[in-house]
């Protein structure tokens, strides 16, 4: 095919015009306003949430979150290891230090195992951890029945990054509703998009009272500008929550396109030797799918790795991505503490993401894997 094969492209429904141009009509160009409040309103009635605070980024939601749970210098977060650099970054805006945690095999999450043993470890150590950001990757729910306990058993507040798994479930309970606090992304490649944007969640009113209070410049209510705690600049505009507000009226068909994506990915290459899909582990586990993943194993496909389908599929102008980089690997993290098995650098060495875009074409999906096939094959 000539025209290209996209990762996760932005898929528009329609509706966003009818809330941006309401907003132009009344001059409504301004961040905060009515569409951020709808849209906040939309996501609770959707997720259940209790109560949300839309902002300019999950990344911006991840680190409201760490003040509102009283992380400051010094402090020590544990912190799921395969996940996007997004999850760990705010933690050291807040002078904390990350600790890392592998994943289990299962769901690709951080496993409870070595997060017990990481949080005793750091107790041991005169350290015991402010917080839990735990991400729940490609979509698919971590084993939240386990960290909960863990969580609440030590007594360590939780914050769910849900940035990729919204409309996802667990027990039929939406992700990112479970912790003390759950963060969602709307960035241009996620289920939904506000082009840029994110949003905190949780049942506790004040949180997500004080978030707007912080994104806001943290201005006191006087007449004046008046400041009485160092504020941020993590609004939301009233614009791109238009978009979002059309977005949402989408979500479960966008939840059930990605889905279909995954199937069909896996009825065409399941039986393929060396080629494995991510699954959901048992029926508690209901995920997105927001990205298609594939694990491939150079032993049974007669040495043809990841790298190779990654370039081969490039040539083709099929747009892939490897699996995260674990952030214990990255340079930038080298000397944080880190709970490991091997678990997520397997899965980094062998991973790859396959075009999951809710407009992808029958025509394109069915090259992808012919193209796919047609490598293994030769």
């Amino acid at each position: 095919m000539s025209e290209k094969i996209w990762l996760s492209s932005p898929h528009m429904s329609g509706n966003e015009m009818k809330y941006i141009d309401d907003a132009f009509r009344r001059n409504q160009v301004f961040p905060l306003g009515p569409n951020v409040t709808g849209l906040e309103e939309d996501i609770v009635k959707f997720t259940g949430a209790g109560h949300c605070t839309c902002l300019a980024s999950g990344t911006s939601a991840i680190h409201l979150a760490l003040i509102l749970l009283g992380v400051k210098q010094g402090d020590e977060v544990i912190c799921s290891s395969f996940t996007f650099s997004a999850s760990a970054n705010p933690i050291v805006y807040q002078g904390a230090t990350p600790v890392f945690v592998d994943s289990e095999p299962a769901t690709w999450n951080m496993s409870p195992a070595l997060l017990e043993m990481a949080i005793n470890d750091r107790i041991s150590k005169g350290k015991k951890p402010a917080a839990i950001v735990l991400v729940h990757l490609y979509g698919m729910p971590a084993r939240l029945d386990e960290i909960m306990a863990i969580a609440n058993r030590y007594g360590i507040p939780l914050v769910e990054d849900a940035a990729e798994s919204l409309g996802s479930t667990f027990e039929g309970k939406y992700t990112g509703t479970f912790g003390e606090i759950g963060i969602l992304s709307f960035n241009g490649n996620k289920i939904i998009t506000t082009s840029g944007g994110g949003a905190l969640l949780s049942a506790n009113p004040e949180h997500c009272r004080k978030a707007l209070f912080l994104a806001t410049q943290a201005r006191d209510n006087a007449p004046h500008y008046q400041h009485s705690h160092i504020g941020y600049n993590y609004r939301m505009s009233n614009i791109s929550a238009g978009i979002g507000r059309g977005q949402m009226e989408v979500l479960s068909d966008r939840v059930k396109k990605r889905r279909e994506n995954h199937f069909f990915y896996w009825k065409q290459l399941s039986d393929i030797q060396g080629i494995v899909l991510q699954e959901e582990p048992d029926s508690r586990y209901f995920s997105n799918f927001w990205l298609t993943t594939i694990l491939i194993d150079p032993e049974k496909t007669g040495g043809i790795n990841r790298e190779f389908l990654y370039d081969e599929l490039g040539k083709e102008n099929i747009e892939t991505r490897p699996l995260w980089k674990p952030m214990h690997l990255q340079p930038v993290f080298a000397d944080a503490p880190a709970y490991v098995d091997g678990t997520s650098e397997g899965l980094f060495k062998n991973g790859l993401c396959l075009p999951s875009s809710s407009n992808i074409t029958d025509e394109a999906r069915a090259f992808v894997v012919k193209t796919i096939r047609k490598l293994l094959k030769h």
